[in-house]
């Protein structure tokens, strides 16, 4: 089975390239890793005689580039992985993807288990995240553990390019997203189950840089799920229950908001989307105005 690893990027010019370094080390590499972004601006030139690296430029926006490098990979691999570009999979994540997907016929979309997650934070610092997977990579040792889910997290996501078809992901949800990944992987599951892995682990970052404001950020909260609830593509008690718990947090916690997170400005867009969606509003592309 031929695999191609995808990542977009906007604004980390320079963590981009540590991340295909660090991809080189995997106990079976990638037969090509696509690096999705606006422009030449935000990658440095690559070149590896390890590791084959291509590039998609033109759009703007998780989604769309997204889908240019879809458009690029489509037709020449079996499976497409999409890792963020501060995600650290350990040295065995492709490996035992691959054999999970032979082995597994009746799975559509498959994720790892996030050990340690630097968006709930500040973020964690590049060195910091390896020593935490040199870590988990010993001591997380045991039976396999499968977990089903409505959708997958698009910090680290797999999918049969077959089952893609003509499935894009929504550019109506421009920016950073927020939700398209449970959009996207969603679908695919008239084809089989979406699933997590405990055999593969990563360490996401968080990296704040290249993020949305807190004010995007917070209409995006409410606006995406009521559009992704309308379109049927994500179930009622999961869009409600996300919204309802990132209110109360950003309510509460805008008494006292974290030096890295722009609590009141995020409330402010919640307040801002939920007037919106009250009026029969919903359109996601509106942050763009704020």
């Amino acid at each position: 089975m031929k695999l191609v690893v995808i990542v977009p990027t906007i604004g980390r010019r320079g963590l981009v390239g540590r991340l295909l370094a660090h991809l080189e080390n995997q106990t079976r590499l990638p037969d090509e890793v696509i690096v999705s972004a606006p422009d030449e601006t935000h990658v440095e030139p690559y070149s590896s005689p390890r590791l084959k690296v291509s590039f998609a430029f033109g759009k703007k926006g998780l989604c769309a580039q997204r889908n240019q490098a879809l458009e690029q990979a489509l037709g020449r691999f079996d499976i497409v992985t999409f890792f963020d570009d501060d995600f650290l999979p350990a040295a065995t994540y492709l490996e035992r993807l691959l054999q999970a997907f032979v082995e597994n016929p009746g799975w559509a979309v498959i994720s790892g288990t996030v050990v340690e997650d630097g968006v709930k934070g500040p973020g964690i610092p590049f060195e910091e995240g390896l020593r935490i997977l040199r870590a988990a990579e010993t001591s997380r040792q045991g039976p396999l553990t499968v977990i089903e889910h409505p959708g997958a997290y698009g910090c680290n996501m797999s999918m049969r390019a077959a089952q893609i078809g003509s499935l894009r992901f929504d550019e109506r949800l421009v920016l950073y997203g927020w939700q398209e990944d449970i959009d996207f992987t969603s679908q695919l599951r008239r084809f089989g189950a979406v699933v997590s892995l405990s055999s593969l682990l990563g360490v996401h970052l968080g990296v704040k840089g290249g993020r949305l404001s807190g004010l995007r950020n917070g209409y995006s909260q409410i606006v995406n799920p009521v559009y992704l609830l309308r379109k049927g593509t994500i179930p009622r008690g999961f869009a409600i229950g996300l919204m309802a718990r990132n209110v109360a947090a950003n309510a509460v916690r805008s008494l006292w908001p974290e030096p890295h997170v722009d609590r009141r400005g995020r409330l402010k867009g919640n307040i801002i989307a939920a007037v919106h969606v009250l009026k029969g509003r919903v359109e996601p592309e509106f942050v763009l105005n704020l």
